[in-house]
């Protein structure tokens, strides 16, 4: 079920990042766990501003080994909320706006 909800914040992401290109505020959103900016990260990455949202994140003093999730920090019990519940395990299917394949493919031509 997290790997179905990553999923869905790198579609999410992608779609953020191809409409407005890099911005703090979509970067910013994707920053509460190691996965959701894994999955920010890898979308970045497949339009080329990899290296922003990584500096982004690491000017905000985020580390490679970060990884427990900020709300647990704040929240010690975050497993009776509803938010960590909908934002872990629940978060709704995204559908992509752009078919990034066909787009990829026109630009190679």
């Amino acid at each position: 079920m997290d790997g179905w909800s990553r999923y869905q914040n790198y579609k999410r992401a992608k779609d953020q990042f191809y409409v407005y290109g890099y911005t703090k505020r979509i970067a910013q959103l994707y920053m509460g766990s190691k996965c959701q900016r894994m999955a920010a990260i890898v979308a970045a990455s497949e339009l080329g501003i990899e290296e922003k949202v990584t500096s982004f994140y690491e000017s905000k003093g985020i580390k490679w080994y970060h990884y427990i999730p900020y709300f647990m920090v704040k929240d010690p019990l975050f497993a009776f909320k509803k938010y960590f519940w909908k934002r872990t395990f629940l978060e709704r299917g995204y559908q992509s706006k752009f078919d990034f394949r066909t787009l990829q493919l026109q630009l190679s031509l």
